[in-house]
Parts: C-alpha cells; sequence; structure tokens
C-alpha cells in the first residue's frame, strides 16, 4: 500500500499497538488510542511507567494498526488490512504543542459525544489533568502496510 493508503488506515482506527525496546532487551508492546497529524503520531499518558521508561531508553519505536482481521473459515483464509509506522518516539516539553495533541486527541474521540459547550468542557479537562497527563509523539520516518489479495480486488 501506498502512504496515503497507510494514512487513511491510522486515522480510521481506534487504537494500536505500540512496540519499544523493554526492560533487559525484552520487546514492550502497549496498546493506545492516538491522532495522526501530518507526520507524526500523538498519544497521551501518566507522566511515569515502564512505556516512558523505555522510550526514554531509545528512542525507536513501532505502531501497528489492524484495520481489518475477517476470518473466511470456509475459504481457509483471513482478509486483512493493517500498517505499521516507525520512527522515533519523543515526550512532548512544549505546552504548545502538548496542548495541541490533547487537543487533536479529544477532537478525535470525544467531540462527537458532547453537545453542548464541548471547548468549554475540553479546557476544564485540559486544566483538571494538565500536571498528571503527559503526551509524547512518534515521528513517523517509514510507514509499511498491507492486505489480502481479496480486499485489493474491492
Amino acid at each position: 500500500m501506498g502512504a496515503e493508503d497507510c494514512a487513511r488506515i491510522i486515522d480510521q482506527a481506534t487504537h494500536g499497538v505500540l512496540a519499544l525496546l523493554g526492560d533487559d532487551g525484552y520487546p514492550y508492546a502497549v496498546p493506545l488510542s492516538h491522532v495522526r497529524v501530518g507526520n507524526i503520531l500523538y498519544f497521551h499518558s501518566f507522566t511515569q511507567g515502564h512505556k516512558l521508561d523505555a522510550i526514554k531508553r531509545c528512542d525507536k519505536a513501532s505502531y501497528c494498526v489492524v484495520a481489518t482481521d475477517q476470518v473466511i473459515a470456509e475459504e481457509f483464509t483471513t482478509f486483512y488490512k493493517s500498517v505499521i509506522a516507525w520512527g522515533r518516539a519523543r515526550v512532548i516539553t512544549d505546552d504548545e504543542e502538548k496542548r495541541r495533541a490533547l487537543t487533536a486527541l479529544a477532537d478525535v474521540y470525544c467531540k462527537a459525544g458532547i453537545a453542548d459547550d464541548y471547548d468549554g468542557k475540553l479546557e476544564a479537562e485540559i486544566q483538571k489533568s494538565w500536571l498528571a497527563c503527559l503526551t509524547f509523539k512518534l515521528e513517523i520516518e517509514h510507514l509499511s502496510g498491507k492486505m489480502s489479495r481479496e480486499l485489493q480486488a474491492q
């Protein structure tokens, strides 16, 4: 798949799995929600934990999104569509970028479900959780996607 198709799949997905170099060289993979803005994937987290320790130790990371996984038992196959993004993960230390990341995440996951005073409610939530919430990003260096032949033909 081309980069545009890969980006579209990432945008349509509600979550993926971030893979990092964990303790003692073991892989560490954690499911997360994301938002893509241009060539950057944004995430939010608590201010401490295993994934942040791993990012500080080694910033190389990948993020996998599975968009379709449909088992077709009678054909002994699976119709699948997935994307992997590779890049460097970095904790966001700039307050303006942190606010943009939190706003972009909320716009994707919350805006449609809040009918009245979305901006005011979002600002109150950001203020309430500002110190306990950390944002980080994966700057995409390479995207790779694949899908089953059956889905390509559709």
